[in-house]
């Protein structure tokens, strides 16, 4: 009896692109900490270059595709530059042979079920995946995880700790070197600031009240030309009315002139 492999066969021998697993329902714990702020879109938009990037959140990466999950992660946050974002899409999946190089960046976020394994198994996993930079996040600030905010740096094969900032205790910052982004803990939400400007990344709600903000100033400036508009049709339409009577009554001058005259010489 011939025993099953435990990975699908790729697509030379399968004839079609076989996709990964949908995720276990444990692993969904980005929800408010990245895809709720709208992190993918911002992260998108400040990055570019959408034909060459991947920015995704709990979508597989494995070094091998395989049937039963072994050696797959479901990542919170995956970004990878000079990449092919259609082979993710099509594979459901990010495939390390496949694109060629591992992602650059990947992080995970704290939950009950998931936190001490961010910190232990999941570690080891991206190491030997050879993601260059791995960090962990916990809202709570240390009930899930040891610490509230960390990173890890590959170093010959080794992570090494990205030093972490403690402004207080409710703000604490690392510099991504493979994002040029500064990660941020800051009561409670995560952030990203782009330390060339000192400026967060903007939140799905941020962008959507700017927006808001400047379609008031739209609609302001609007009216205000609208008023202004109207004022000087009023001003336009009451100076043609004191033409007009202006008109009439030297009509009406010239006309008593004109009889005038009739009357002193009949």
């Amino acid at each position: 009896m011939t025993t099953k492999p435990s990975y699908l066969q790729l697509d030379a021998d399968a004839g079609e692109i076989v996709q990964f697993p949908e995720p276990p329902p444990e692993e969904m714990t980005a929800y408010y900490s990245v895809n709720l702020p709208g992190y993918p879109g911002s992260l998108a938009e400040h990055f570019g270059n959408p034909d060459t990037t991947i920015i995704t959140s709990e979508v597989a990466a494995a070094l091998m595709l395989t049937a039963d999950r072994v050696g797959v992660r479901y990542p919170d946050l995956l970004i990878a530059f000079n990449v092919n974002p259609a082979a993710n899409r099509a594979r459901k999946g990010y495939l390390i042979p496949e694109q060629g190089k591992p992602p650059d960046f990947v992080l995970e976020v704290a939950s009950k079920t998931t936190g001490e394994h961010d910190e232990t198994d999941k570690r080891e996993s991206y190491a030997r995946m050879g993601v260059p930079e791995y960090w962990r996040f916990d809202d709570t600030g240390g009930e899930y995880h040891s610490v509230p905010l960390a990173g890890d740096r590959l170093v010959n094969g080794v992570y090494v700790p990205i030093p972490i900032h403690h402004t207080d205790d409710d703000y604490l910052w690392g510099r991504s070197a493979a994002l040029n982004l500064d990660l941020c803990w800051e009561n409670g939400n995560l952030r990203f600031r782009d330390p060339a400007t000192g400026l967060y990344l903007y939140t799905f709600s941020q962008e959507r009240a700017a927006r808001l903000r400047a379609e008031a100033a739209q609609r302001a400036i609007d009216a205000a030309r609208r008023q202004a508009e109207d004022r000087a049709n009023a001003e336009s339409a009451a100076r043609r009315a004191a033409e007009a009577r202006a008109e009439t009554e030297a009509a009406r001058a010239r006309q008593m002139e004109a009889e005038l005259r009739r009357l002193r010489n009949p």
